[in-house]
């Protein structure tokens, strides 16, 4: 199959994961078109072998006019917003931004017989999931709106998939974190909630302090605990699923993790090892809307697609991120 023939939409490619995924998706020679309103993404991120299309996902002229010339083979969404606070600030926000906004997005690609859809979906969606590994036909719970939004995207895909011939794969992230090795891109916000980020930060002074959110959870150290996968992985489980569809592969939902959890603790002293010496931490309030501990059960994807990680392991993933924190002036 000669790849270039598969042309694939990607909304959100000027995004963090959105424009790893690109750069694998070029890699791999695949014809790629970013749409991206660039509210959160940065332009610099797209890879120039992408063609960019500046604008917003729900803009049904525009993207109607795109999807109609261009007869992709199918579409990846990661277009959202994604911070947790924000959402518990401004629910409404992320309700129209991730969950209406995607709706008219995705309405407009079924009558274009665009229906080959990825979707980025959260971890989020468990709740809290106290210390067992979740798999993906656990109970759902969210506990905040963000999550809530990606929940309801995922409901409206099943159920379009049940009344037209739509194919899909809903992934589920955990955190995500690193940098691509050839420094491409990696993380590029101003408002960061990324633990890692906002370490790497006060590692290279760019800011004061980590503030470690909370530390009287039922954790090993009393702090939350998440499952840490580097982006790299995270974009090779997107072509692998890419591929699943073209070929006319099953519908169906997908941890994305590596199944091993860390604290923030843990996190902050690995770190420490590389540096060879302390960042300044500071312990707050927990925040809101943050469960104490979301590990990932990753049998699933492993044994469908015979899929073992190439980056598992934390303190590569940190220096990919120190790195890529280095380059950036932000």
């Amino acid at each position: 199959m000669n790849n270039s023939t598969n042309k694939i939409l990607v909304t959100g490619g000027a995004g963090y994961i959105g424009s790893h995924v690109c750069n694998l998706l070029i890699d791999n020679d695949y014809d790629v078109t970013v749409i991206d309103n660039l509210v959160t993404g940065n332009k610099f991120l797209v890879p120039r072998q992408a063609k960019l299309e500046i604008c917003d996902i729900a803009d049904e002229e525009k993207v109607n006019k795109i999807i109609n010339e261009n007869k992709f083979n199918l579409v990846m969404h990661f277009a959202g917003l994604i911070r947790v606070d924000e959402s518990i600030k401004k629910p409404k926000k992320y309700m129209e931004y991730n969950y209406e906004k995607t709706k008219v997005f995705l309405n407009i690609c079924l009558r274009n017989n665009l229906n080959n859809i990825i979707f980025s979906s959260t971890a989020g969606v468990y709740g809290d999931s106290s210390i067992h590994k979740v798999s993906e036909g656990d109970n759902l719970k969210p506990l905040n709106p963000y999550a809530l939004s990606k929940l309801k995207v995922e409901n409206f895909i099943i159920a379009e998939s049940k009344k037209n011939k739509i194919n899909y794969i809903i992934l589920r992230y955990f955190n995500v974190a690193g940098a691509d090795n050839k420094m491409r891109t990696g993380l590029i916000s101003k408002y960061s909630t990324h633990l890692i980020k906002i370490a790497c930060e006060v590692a290279l002074g760019k800011r004061k302090k980590l503030i470690i959110n909370g530390s009287n959870y039922d954790t090993v150290d009393g702090t939350p605990v998440r499952d840490y996968i580097h982006v790299s992985d995270l974009a090779e489980i997107h072509l692998k699923s890419a591929e699943h569809l073209l070929k006319n592969g099953k519908s169906d939902i997908f941890n994305c993790g590596y199944g091993v959890g860390f604290s923030v603790k843990e996190v902050v002293s690995t770190l420490n090892e590389i540096l060879s010496n302390d960042i300044k931490t500071e312990v707050g309030p927990p925040r809101h809307g943050d469960s104490k501990s979301l590990v990932a059960n990753v049998d699933k994807f492993k044994k469908s697609f015979s899929w073992e990680p190439k980056f598992n392991n934390l303190k590569y993933i940190l220096n990919t991120a120190l790195e890529w924190e280095k380059k950036i002036k932000d």
